[in-house]
């Protein structure tokens, strides 16, 4: 029988390693910046993005080791992402992973160049492989404002406002689920997969992206801050339109699990091995934190 937790500490400790050696020392010129870059980046985290990256290019019958260098520069991103969602001018949280945010610990202006150091440091360590320009480009279209940045634009303008169903999803869909899509993409990419294999990983990713976001949104309500390691009940403070808000938590539930079932079945018929990627699927909805 697969065993998740087994897969994701030895996949998270490859992805560590790679980490360790890409992001400048500590010690090194500036040395604050580069404390700051470390902090948020060896802070925990579940590596979800890295993971899928990696189970994408088994999926599709490759090997983890060219993935490496994708999921770590995956991480980079992601991780900066959350540097600036903390931040005063967006969501103005104080902790982060169960620990002071970035902007806390080593001040607003400090926190900003961590994370655009991070944004670039990703570019680099992708460009930096055999695949770089269509990885970049992956990247790219995933993290800008067609995605990423304007998922959270819309997510911030929507504050108080009356939910609605098409705007929730695409407000979703771009602040998470296009990152994750390109996770899986990229990871397939990497292993040379087919079009019609990509096709499949994209749609998985979506799928499981949407899914994601509707369980943070449940989260921020059911959980407490000591097992999910970031303020609880924000959501509602702010007014934001999320999927528990629009229909309530048991339905919002019951849409992720559904999500998280197509998904599944979407990679069901990729050639390689694809236990990993049906068990991360599940583990969107089981998760605490």
């Amino acid at each position: 029988m697969f065993d998740l937790t087994q897969y994701m500490e030895e996949r998270r400790r490859q992805v560590h390693a790679v980490l360790s050696r890409c992001v400048p020392d500590d010690g090194e010129h500036p040395a604050i910046l580069h404390q700051a870059m470390r902090y948020s980046l060896f802070n925990g985290g579940k590596r979800f993005r890295p993971l899928l990256c990696m189970a994408s290019a088994e999926a599709v019958g490759g090997s983890v080791e060219p993935a490496l260098q994708v999921a770590a520069a995956l991480e980079c991103l992601h991780t900066y992402s959350l540097i600036h969602d903390d931040l005063p001018a967006m969501d103005d949280d104080d902790l982060r992973r169960g620990r002071p945010t970035l902007h806390k610990q080593f001040g607003e202006a400090n926190a900003i160049l961590a994370g655009d150091s991070l944004l670039t440091l990703a570019f680099e360590l992708l460009a930096d492989t055999p695949h770089g320009g269509r990885l970049c480009l992956e990247l790219a279209r995933a993290a800008g404002s067609r995605g990423l940045a304007g998922g959270q634009f819309e997510d911030l303008a929507s504050e108080g406002g009356t939910p609605d169903r098409e705007q929730l999803v695409r407000i979703h869909t771009n602040k998470t689920g296009k990152l994750i899509s390109a996770s899986c993409r990229m990871g397939g990419i990497v292993a040379q997969a087919t079009s019609s294999d990509l096709d499949a990983l994209d749609e998985y990713g979506r799928s499981v992206g949407l899914a994601f976001q509707i369980v943070d949104d449940i989260l921020n309500i059911t959980s407490d801050a000591d097992t999910l390691g970031k303020s609880v009940g924000s959501d509602a403070a702010r007014e934001k339109v999320t999927y528990a808000a629009l229909v309530g938590v048991e339905a919002a539930r019951s849409e992720a699990e559904s999500l998280v079932d197509k998904a599944v079945d979407r990679v069901t018929q990729l050639h390689g091995t694809t236990d990993p990627l049906k068990a991360l699927a599940r583990y969107v909805v089981e998760r605490a934190y």
